[in-house]
């Protein structure tokens, strides 16, 4: 997905992880001025708001599920992936994007009882249309497995996403 200005410089790794504080990690441009981090902010706000609403029409969603203003609310953490190879317009693309985070739950345990539990979920997934089936989903899930220890827990993803193979 391309944005009118540079990605490359909002986000400094190929892939980025945002939290509730819409900091990008990595980011590019230390000793910017409070008028030009302004601007990054709301360029990310952009960035995370055009997914979000990409993600919920591909999943037939009457509303996104995924936005700034809900980011800044919650504990979930969002992996944004960019090409700065591709750049079509000299500013980079966004691919997709990830976003995790602590979901209660109540699960039924082997005695049948009902048990809450908070564990650490995918929440909302999205890879452009034009960009699926190229192994970005996989590489954003490996990423967010590697900086999530928690998500170590989940025996083999591949008996319940065989598409990550």
């Amino acid at each position: 997905m391309e944005f009118p200005f540079d990605v490359d410089l909002l986000f400094g790794e190929r892939i980025a992880t945002v939290d509730q504080h819409l900091q990008p990690s990595g980011r590019k441009g230390a000793g910017l001025t409070a008028t030009h981090r302004a601007d990054m902010q709301q360029q990310l706000m952009k960035i995370i708001d055009e997914m979000g609403k990409a993600s919920a029409k591909a999943q037939n969603l009457p509303t996104p599920i995924t936005s700034a203003s809900r980011m800044q609310t919650n504990r979930h953490v969002l992996y944004i992936l960019k090409d700065s190879e591709a750049k079509m317009t000299g500013k980079g693309i966004i691919i997709g994007f990830l976003k995790v985070g602590y979901k209660k739950l109540f699960v039924l345990d082997r005695q049948g009882a009902h048990n809450e539990v908070e564990p650490l979920c995918v929440l909302d997934f999205y890879i452009h249309e034009s960009l699926q089936r190229h192994g970005y989903g996989k590489e954003l899930f490996h990423y967010m497995l590697q900086v999530q220890p928690s998500f170590s827990e989940l025996r083999n993803p591949r008996n319940k996403c065989p598409d990550l193979d």
